[in-house]
């Protein structure tokens, strides 16, 4: 996992290798490809990069700065670069330091403001600046019950966002209903009832003098305004500034962007209208997309030769983008692709959800026995509520895994909270009302978790409310799974198989494959993305509904799809579990690029966009494969653990139980040499499976599910000879 384009085109420029600056000017600029050998020399006026995905935009605007500063063009103290978070900051300072440009201001937009705040507020308004506060959301709180209005944890959390939208889009309390209206934004409330918390919040931080981080960029904008000894002050600071990621700029930044650089225009900011994906913040890529209106004699140059991405993936990244709309789609960007060819991004069709992700595992586990390192594979999917069941294929699978940018399943507030009142139920479900007339399982877990938040429809919009929810509805799903494979279950069956899921997850476990959201992946790279779930309604999500939400879903997916360098897989499933009816769609981003499929009042263009159709794993033109029988009963197995097994979890086993002693035992040999966890070695289902059938030879062993081909070849001599009766080399006969 990478956070900025690793390509052997470009000379590594940060490590623990200490590496030599470049001896002049003109040395900084070897290496750069023609455009951005422009950029870096365009060092007066206005100047506008457009910078596609992998295009090497922050190597060439570090390269400008550098070069202005080697050619002593630009003083290093007078440079302001601005970009959008801390690691973007610092690369950016440790980049310029190797370039030989030390000096330079390298910070965020609230950085960068928070210090002149501290050093001017004296001057400007009198004694010390108010305290920061580090977290709002308790103040919100006293807010809302100084309003007698109840909100649980999660509508805290959203009511907060929004509070922090109206900030950066200059929106006062008063004015934030009409404002909600006017950008079709989903609140999480009443927005008359945000309207007064906003209010009081506002109210409270002036009684307690303490100010949020939106007052800082706020502030500054004030003092600036109001004292124009302190603007000239700060103008002749800072004559030049550099801004990454122009496209996330908010109304708010750009206000004070302004105020720094009053009427000259010695200005560079870079960005892609295409990658734009925060606009529930604030972000916009309007300031982007009028630069040329507002700087006429504005410098544009266009970085579009791709080093992170293959021919393949660049063709399809480009296809989703020929098909978008609005002011964003004018202006994408054309990538060219500067490595050598590579494999055809996979569309694979599932007949439902855990085949969708057992077969993602399988595909990794493959992978990685190729020599793909774990750390440079991903599973990019929309929401969080998604990752469970990867978390528990790749565990089945023996997948070390991490997760960025949310907690494990288990792990989530809402989960464990979920949990205990289901465990709860269980043990004194004869004396709860709730469960008075309930005797179905799916309706009992329904009943105990509609007092956690779940309700049959889901909330309006996305946040913290929504997150919740798609976390209890996992639940529910679970359940009505478990007992689909095991209609006797009850609700104590259901909380021990919660426990022993959340067990083997909490496993301790090495660096290993990164489950994101796609918002979690915007700036990093991997040799192989999973893109999963690619479904109507998930992609895009239900909640996007104008032309602009529709098309914001559009560039989520084209980020998922340029996070990739080499392989590139896209998914979905037709039904959510096994037996469902095979009711959706694949997402109709897709359409006309993946093999078979048309694009809206279009000619195909699979063909030329490249890819191979697969279902469930296996060519199209392979069957698909049948029903997964029991082997003592014949019934159709649905359930992952049992179909692992070849049996119901009722049907006798004829388990030999000092085999599944001896293997375990072996297991956790192995597991220690290897420093794993011993379900990356097998996991217990394999164990049952492989003791149940005592395989003798490695056609046989490999039938067993849980065992591929990696796995045969590193363990099946060990295992074989274990099922044989056989001594391993090394043991001392004493078992």
């Amino acid at each position: 996992m990478t956070a900025a384009t690793h390509s052997p085109l470009f000379p590594q420029e940060s490590g623990s290798q200490i590496v030599a600056p470049p001896r002049d000017a003109d040395a900084v600029l070897d290496g750069l490809d023609p455009e951005q050998r422009e950029v870096a020399t365009a060092l007066h006026g206005p100047v506008c990069v457009l910078a596609g995905a992998g295009t090497g935009k922050t190597r060439a605007i570090t390269h400008r700065i550098a070069y202005g500063v080697r050619a002593g063009i630009l003083q290093p103290a007078s440079v302001l670069a601005v970009t959008f978070t801390n690691r973007a900051a610092g690369e950016m300072r440790g980049r310029l330091r190797q370039l030989g440009a030390g000096g330079v201001q390298a910070r965020t937009f609230h950085s960068a403001a928070l210090r002149q705040l501290q050093f001017f507020w004296p001057k400007a308004v009198g004694g010390e600046l108010p305290r920061l506060l580090e977290r709002k959301v308790q103040l919100v709180a006293e807010s809302a019950a100084r309003c007698r209005i109840k909100l649980d944890r999660n509508e805290l959390r959203d009511v907060t966002s929004e509070i922090e939208w109206a900030k950066v889009t200059q929106t006062v309390p008063a004015d934030y209903p009409a404002a909600v209206a006017k950008s079709h934004r989903d609140a999480p409330r009443d927005p008359a009832e945000i309207g007064q918390i906003y209010a009081m919040y506002e109210q409270l931080k002036r009684e307690r003098s303490v100010i949020d981080f939106e007052d800082v960029l706020l502030l500054a904008v004030g003092i600036l305004q109001d004292r124009h000894d302190i603007a000239d002050q700060i103008r002749r600071q800072y004559q030049h500034f550099v801004v990454d990621e122009y496209q996330d700029v908010s109304p708010l930044q750009q206000r004070l962007l302004d105020l720094w650089l009053g009427d000259r225009e010695s200005l560079c900011v870079v960005g892609d209208a295409s990658q734009t994906i925060y606009s529930f913040t604030g972000a916009t890529p309007d300031h982007l997309l009028n630069f040329r209106t507002r700087h006429p004699s504005a410098t544009v140059v266009k970085l579009i030769r791709d080093y992170r991405s293959t021919p393949q993936v660049v063709h399809l990244a480009n296809g989703l983008l020929n098909q978008a709309r609005g002011r964003a789609a004018e202006h994408r960007l054309e990538l060219i692709s500067q490595r050598e060819p590579g494999p055809e991004p996979v569309h694979t069709e599932y007949a439902d959800e855990p085949a969708e992700a057992e077969g993602t595992a399988r595909r990794i586990r493959d992978l990685i026995a190729a020599g793909v390192p774990a750390g440079e594979i991903a599973v990019l999917y929309r929401i969080n509520a998604q990752s469970e069941v990867y978390e528990q294929a790749l565990a089945d699978a023996g997948v070390p895994y991490q997760l960025r940018g949310a907690e494990r399943f288990f792990e989530r507030q809402e989960v464990r909270e979920a949990g205990a009142a289901l465990r709860g139920a269980a043990r004194f479900g004869g004396n709860d009302s709730l469960l008075d007339d309930v005797v179905e399982l799916p309706s009992q877990v329904r009943a105990v978790l509609s007092t956690k938040g779940w309700t049959t429809e889901p909330p309006s919009g996305s946040g913290a409310v929504r997150d919740r929810w798609e976390s209890l509805a996992a639940l529910v799903r679970l359940a009505e799974d478990f007992v689909r494979a095991k209609p006797t279950a009850t609700l104590a069956d259901l909380v021990a198989e919660l426990d022993e899921r959340a067990a083997a997850q909490h496993a301790p476990t090495v660096q290993g494959v990164t489950l994101a959201s796609l918002h979690a992946a915007k700036g990093l790279e991997w040799d192989a993305v999973f893109l999963v779930g690619l479904t109507e309604g998930m992609m895009p999500i239900t909640y996007a509904k104008t032309d602009e939400q529709i098309e914001e879903e559009r560039r989520l997916l084209y980020v998922g799809v340029t996070r990739a360098r080499l392989h590139l897989s896209l998914s979905w499933a037709l039904s959510r579990s096994p037996g469902g009816r095979a009711s959706r769609r694949p997402t109709r981003f897709l359409n006309g690029l993946r093999p078979g499929s048309t694009a809206p009042g279009a000619r195909s263009v699979a063909a030329a966009a490249g890819g191979t159709a697969e279902r469930g794993g296996a060519a199209v033109k392979r069957k698909r494969r049948g029903p997964v029988l029991c082997r003592v009963c014949g019934k159709t197995l649905t359930e992952a653990g049992e179909m692992k097994l070849m049996r119901c979890e009722d049907c006798p086993s004829d388990m030999d139980e000092a085999l599944y002693e001896r293997l375990r035992d072996w297991r956790a040999d192995q597991a220690q040499q290897l420093s794993q966890p011993a379900y990356c070695v097998f996991t217990d289902k394999t164990l049952m499976a492989i003791a149940e059938t005592v395989p003798g030879s490695e056609g046989e062993l490999a039938g067993i599910a849980g065992v591929g081909s990696r796995k045969l070849g590193r363990f099946g001599a060990d295992v074989l000879a274990i099922c044989a009766g056989e001594e391993l080399a090394g043991d001392d006969g004493d078992s």
